[in-house]
């Protein structure tokens, strides 16, 4: 077996708890000034909504002074899951800011404490605005292997960040801790989102306990894509803006039918990496 070398900033034993339950929660592992690019970019996001909307005709008002939690909320206030669903229940735009997270080394050296310093950042990201009374707002049971079956990508690692605390009512994560070993079970595509997420029966959980987790913003999950997890509706009256980020060793599968990912850390190949500029040209590695 090839030895991997880790360094990272998580403790032995944080290690150890990650590796036995399948998931690991990293609280305040963001800070405002972290934050603030990726806050940015979603809200270019919510502009370009806006402005759509108005031009459409759905809207009076593109609410430009309403607050970063509650203004996507009351551009959809009245309107059908139908006018959300049109632009994306994720999103994977290539702005800056989303750059400067998946390469935040806060990030980067958490995964690395689990699968060492060669590490491709996957191509499937995610922005996720659970917006409330949004069907697909509701994310069923599932892996999230199941989203790259054929892939020979193991282990890939999902970071979770919350933009705004995450709790109960808005409808935070709840996972099944120690279900990592499983192998990929058979899945389906719901129909209730109208979003064709994949789904598991509830036959297939097995008894295992469920965890919810509320958590401040900036609080990060690390999870293996064979954990069983799931999120509930928004019943608050703002987002629950999150991400999920993925991560893997860079001698598995990139998966280039998914997008592009890139080389975001590399003690072997340093001068490798990508930097902003590549990343916007959806290069895998830096140019020079």
């Amino acid at each position: 077996m090839k030895q991997i070398q880790h360094s990272g900033i998580l403790s032995k034993e944080q290690v150890e708890r990650y590796n036995i339950e399948g998931y690991l929660v990293l609280e305040n592992l963001l800070n405002d000034e972290d934050m603030a690019p990726v806050k940015e970019a979603m809200m270019q996001k919510v502009d370009r909504i806006a402005d759509d909307l108005f031009a459409e005709g759905l809207i009076k008002d593109k609410l430009v002074d309403a607050s970063f939690e509650k203004r996507l909320a009351l551009l959809f206030e009245g309107l059908t899951d139908q006018h959300f669903l049109k632009f994306g229940r994720g999103w994977r735009d290539r702005f800056p800011g989303y750059y400067h997270m998946l390469s935040n080394p806060k990030i980067i050296e958490a995964v690395s404490s689990l699968i060492g310093n060669e590490i491709f950042a996957s191509p499937v990201y995610n922005t996720r605005p659970k917006v409330p009374k949004v069907a697909a707002g509701a994310v069923p049971w599932h892996q999230d292997k199941s989203y790259w079956p054929d892939s020979n990508a193991n282990p890939v690692i999902t970071v979770w960040i919350s933009f705004v605390d995450a709790t109960l009512e808005n409808g935070c994560l709840h996972v099944r801790p120690r279900t990592q070993n499983r192998k990929l079970l058979e899945w389906h595509r719901e129909t209730y989102t109208g979003t064709g997420f994949t789904a598991l029966h509830e036959k297939q959980l097995g008894r295992g306990k469920t965890v919810a987790l509320p958590v401040k913003a900036g609080t990060a999950i690390l999870f293996n894509d064979r954990v069983l997890h799931m999120s509930t509706l928004n019943k608050s009256d703002g987002v629950r803006w999150s991400v999920d980020l993925r991560y893997q060793p860079t001698d598995q599968d990139p998966m280039p039918q998914h997008g592009a990912g890139f080389l975001v850390k590399s003690e072997q190949h340093p001068e490798r990496v990508a930097n902003l500029e590549d990343w916007l040209a959806r290069r895998t590695e830096h140019a020079g």
